[in-house]
């Protein structure tokens, strides 16, 4: 009894002894061994000390690990399910969205499992080779209309080519203005380009009319177009967040078109600013109050563009998969084009290696004396129509600068070497037509820079090459240089335009006609009738009808 009271008043071990115990086990153990005397339940109640002491000094431990270990399982199971869901919900998406915005109608019809297998392409770090990256240029057509159930619904209110150099990882915006005249592909007719999208939708050809034109007027091949209406553009930019762009005057226009036809104040001030997706598309749409016009209006729709491009690539935008959900949706009910799904995700990841701050732009206008196009007009309906067309005998300006856009330098270059030519050209008129003539003359002088031209009056001599009849119904050029000034002779062959004619036959008529002493010897042909047949109005001209086109429709 003595025992089992001094047992129980026994003191506990103190902290100091489980240190003990954790530093010496052996020499503990050795001094509270038993004797050999020592009963059996005695050594078993030993052993017990000894191993309760051992399990409550690393029980505290133990807990703690596992405490920890279970936390980060939790989060890491609570993350993986959301990657799951938001991953699954993505992909859903993304399977609607390659069916929703694809025009091919061999895309639209995929298997389910087809799709997916896209679908699961676009998460490997893989990407898909793209048309036209095999001529190291992928060249996409921008198309902005305003939309079913709107004025001008189907009317392309924005036609502008981005150009990829996948060798130079480099962009480039090529803008052509919506007035711009061009004869329609397999027809007899003519039109403004930004009706075509409009006439291959009524005639079952969706956008081929106008790809068609647009390779015709730019010598460059269309890999892929996107069409965004209206109200897209607005959400798309509602869902980045808006966008930051520097306003570079004061706007104000009374005049900016209104739903049902009617008008509304559209005003911002010069400065930085942050616009939501209605601003944006106003900012972007307005040319009254713009001293340029439809050409200034063009300029605000690259930057407006560059400003979305930067917002989009921004982590913010693309690590939140809410926005990249409103974005897939935005596109599905907003966007066509001929892009996969695959070939969207291989875009992405190659913008990614491209020189996205120093993107090339141009737009081609008619608002300076040296512009591309002139301001012209046709009569429709007993109607005056203002029109734009090449100054030019053709398109070779245009597809000069859609080639060289990556380096305009080699633009001024020729133009340099053309001055240090200084060829001496003598202008034979041919073409029965003496407006026709003033309008070459001054284009080669004013336009094209030529300043040593003579006309010749034709004599006996020079009519003896109206017997020949490609010599006088066709504009030719005769080198008497013999080759010695390249770049003038391929600029007149290119933009009158004219054939180089070869015979040395008509050697001896230009020694007899004392013009041997000219470089370049020009004789304009009656097919320059019908080319040089616009004449030239004024860009303000042009922005009048655009004006007086829309009281008219509100009437």
């Amino acid at each position: 009894m003595d025992s089992l009271r001094r047992k129980k008043n026994s003191p506990t071990p103190s902290p100091q002894t489980h240190t003990a115990l954790k530093t010496s086990p052996a020499s503990n153990y050795q001094k509270n061994a038993p004797s050999k005397n020592s009963t059996a339940k005695s050594h078993f109640y030993g052993k017990n000390i000894s191993k309760n002491l051992f399990v409550k000094k690393n029980k505290p431990g133990f807990s703690l690990v596992k405490l920890i270990k279970n936390f980060f399982l939790a989060i890491f199971s609570l993350g993986l399910i959301v990657i799951l869901v938001v991953g699954g919900f993505l992909v859903y998406k993304l399977n609607i969205l390659s069916t929703s915005i694809n025009n091919d109608s061999d895309a639209a019809k995929k298997p389910i499992l087809e799709t997916l297998s896209d679908i699961s392409k676009i998460t490997s770090a893989e990407r898909a080779i793209l048309k036209g990256e095999s001529s190291e240029r992928i060249n996409i057509l921008l198309l902005g209309i305003a939309g079913q159930g709107k004025p001008g619904g189907d009317l392309t209110d924005t036609i502008m080519i981005a150009s990829v150099d996948t060798k130079n990882k480099k962009i480039a915006l090529l803008s052509l203005p919506r007035d711009l005249y061009a004869s329609v592909p397999e027809s007899s007719y003519s039109a403004k380009i930004n009706s075509l999208y409009k006439y291959g939708l009524s005639n079952n050809q969706d956008i081929n009319p106008l790809r068609e034109t647009i390779e015709n007027i730019t010598n460059l091949s269309i890999n892929y177009y996107l069409v965004v209406n209206f109200s897209g553009f607005e959400k798309f930019i509602d869902d980045i967040g808006g966008i930051h762009v520097e306003v570079q005057r004061d706007i104000f226009d009374p005049t900016y078109p209104g739903p049902n036809y009617s008008y509304e104040t559209f005003e911002i001030k010069k400065g930085f600013h942050r616009l939501d997706g209605a601003t944006a598309l106003k900012y972007a749409r307005e040319r009254h109050n713009d001293p340029e016009g439809d050409f200034g209006r063009a300029k605000r729709q690259q930057q407006v563009i560059q400003a979305a491009k930067n917002k989009i690539f921004s982590t913010q935008t693309l690590l939140n998969p809410f926005a990249v959900s409103k974005l897939i949706d935005t596109l599905g009910e907003n966007v066509k084009t001929n892009l996969t799904l695959e070939e969207i995700d291989s875009l992405i990841k190659l913008t990614k290696n491209l020189d996205t701050q120093n993107i090339n732009n141009a737009v081609v206008d008619a608002w300076k004396e040296d512009s591309l196009l002139k301001v012209s007009h046709i009569f429709y309906e007993n109607t005056q129509a203002f029109i734009l067309v090449p100054r030019v005998g053709n398109y070779t300006e245009i597809q000069e600068l859609a080639k060289n856009i990556f380096d305009l330098k080699i633009l001024e270059k020729r133009k340099e070497e053309i001055k240090n030519e200084n060829p001496s050209i003598a202008l034979i008129n041919n073409t029965g037509n003496s407006a026709t003539y003033s309008k070459i003359e001054l284009l080669l002088k004013k336009k094209l820079g030529f300043e040593n031209i003579k006309k010749l009056n034709p004599s006996i001599a020079i009519g003896r090459l109206k017997s020949d009849y490609s010599a006088t119904a066709n504009t030719s050029i005769f080198d008497l240089t013999l080759g010695r000034k390249p770049f003038s002779l391929d600029e007149l062959i290119k933009k009158i335009p004219a054939s180089l004619n070869t015979d040395n036959s008509y050697l001896s008529i230009a020694i007899k006609e004392d013009i041997i002493n000219y470089d370049l010897v020009i004789i304009l042909g009656e097919d320059l009738n019908d080319i040089y047949r616009y004449d030239e109005d004024s860009p303000e001209d042009l922005q009048k009808s655009e004006a007086d086109q829309e009281v008219g429709i509100m009437n």
